[in-house]
């Protein structure tokens, strides 16, 4: 659902991590300036988010507490923000591998966080059904892996925030060069910058593991429950990337490297 500009009496269906002062320094989140998510610009150009997660943290040595926490009590529905205070939730830049543990849930609420990528575990949440990354505006794309939530039909996104929305177009980031052998690559600590990810340990296509394989990485745009997502998929092979479905309508039709590659025009109404 792509509503991005909330009314004045907006009711936060989803948890009170509501921020009060979005531009102070009372604030939970960073301000976004990757791309205008008000106006159009064809020619702009974006790259990844590169903020590191700091895992000595309290807000992340908390939210790591809040999974086990989920996991072992097989709770359906998981607001982990809620129970963060504003601090804690400003130091969360990305969820751990851990939550792959969330197998029961069914409805999984990252309401206004600060957030700029999610890891491809979230693909283990196999109960999945409902995804509220909503006014998570520095969230522009997500793992390919997220489309192994078979039972995936709802979701909340600001999709003015995402990278090739309809709304304005915004490019994505160009690619790195394909690599027919990741050997020489420490798979386990990649710098954001380029790879979007800190760390690849199987491919997004066939799941197999990356080690002495290549590292191919491809955008596509598909829909994933009730929004169209900027999925950037990380393959072991060429042939994992021919795999990849096409995009979905009125976006690229097939999977491509980013940068400056032709879009449809932006939907102004």
């Amino acid at each position: 659902m792509g509503d991005e500009e909330e009314p004045a009496l907006f009711v936060n269906r989803w948890g009170d991590t509501s921020d009060p002062d979005p531009r102070g320094r009372g604030s939970y989140r960073d301000i976004c300036s990757c791309f205008d998510q008000y106006k159009a610009h064809p020619r702009a150009r974006v790259g990844f988010h590169t903020e590191p997660q700091d895992t000595s943290s309290a807000g992340w040595q908390h939210l790591l507490a809040l999974i086990e926490e989920a996991a072992a009590d097989g709770r359906e529905e998981f607001r982990p923000l809620v129970e963060l205070s504003p601090r804690e939730r400003r130091q969360i830049v990305t969820l751990p591998p851990s939550i792959s543990k969330l197998t029961a849930v069914r409805h999984f609420v990252l309401y206004g966080s600060n957030l700029v990528r999610v890891p491809p575990e979230i693909g283990a949440m196999t109960s999945l059904e409902e995804f509220t990354p909503y006014t998570s505006h520095r969230l522009h794309w997500f793992p390919y892996e997220i489309t192994r939530c078979s039972r995936l039909i709802r979701s909340t996104v600001s999709t003015r925030s995402l990278f090739g929305n309809f709304k304005l177009r915004p490019p994505f980031p160009r690619l790195q060069p394909p690599q027919d052998s990741a050997a020489e690559l420490d798979l386990t600590g990649l710098n954001p910058r380029h790879w979007g990810a800190t760390a690849i340990h199987t491919c997004s296509v066939c799941d197999q593991p990356m080690e002495q394989r290549g590292l191919h990485q491809a955008w596509i745009s598909l829909r994933v429950a009730t929004d169209i997502l900027p999925l950037l998929a990380s393959a072991c092979s060429s042939a994992c990337v021919a795999a990849l479905p096409g995009g979905a309508q009125d976006h690229i039709p097939s999977p491509h490297q980013g940068g400056r590659v032709d879009q449809p025009a932006p939907d102004w109404d």
